[in-house]
């Protein structure tokens, strides 16, 4: 498994707030450019999405990928790991919520491992990529984009 790569953003919500947008898979195709699918195949019996589908168009880039997500209790993290997927052999991620007052700093980790070789710093800076991106269009949405 690849090394983590992680990234930050301050967002002016509440951990609340950023978990409802985050467990909002069915709505990700509307603020999440590549994405052309995102579904909800199971869920855990608190209700929180379980494995969730992913379809990607980012150009040369193309996937369709199953991960499992886990929601810690004090819902202030969220992880997951791939469960299937075309081009990646392995992906871990989370986002952490810290909680600052009015606004909430967000964590994003991400690690992944593709089935094609990939040198480890063009991998990194992929990540890095989408992480920003992310992490970008999370904060938009949060905040009050469309």
């Amino acid at each position: 498994m690849a090394s983590p790569s992680s990234r930050s953003v301050i967002i002016a919500a509440q951990p609340a707030e950023i978990l409802s947008v985050i467990g909002d898979f069915a709505r990700y195709p509307e603020w999440a450019d590549s994405l052309r699918l995102c579904e909800v195949l199971t869920r855990h019996p608190d209700g929180t999405p379980d494995q969730v589908r992913f379809v990607i168009d980012a150009g040369m880039i193309q996937d369709d990928y199953v991960l499992a997500y886990s929601w810690d209790e004090t819902r202030l993290r969220v992880g997951w790991e791939l469960v299937s997927g075309q081009l990646q052999r392995s992906q871990t991620g989370s986002f952490v919520l810290l909680p600052q007052g009015a606004q909430t700093q967000v964590t994003y980790t991400l690690a992944v491992d593709l089935a094609v070789p990939l040198l480890s710093l063009f991998r990194r800076r992929a990540e890095q990529t989408i992480m920003d991106i992310a992490l970008k269009l999370l904060k938009k949405r949060v905040e009050g984009g469309p």
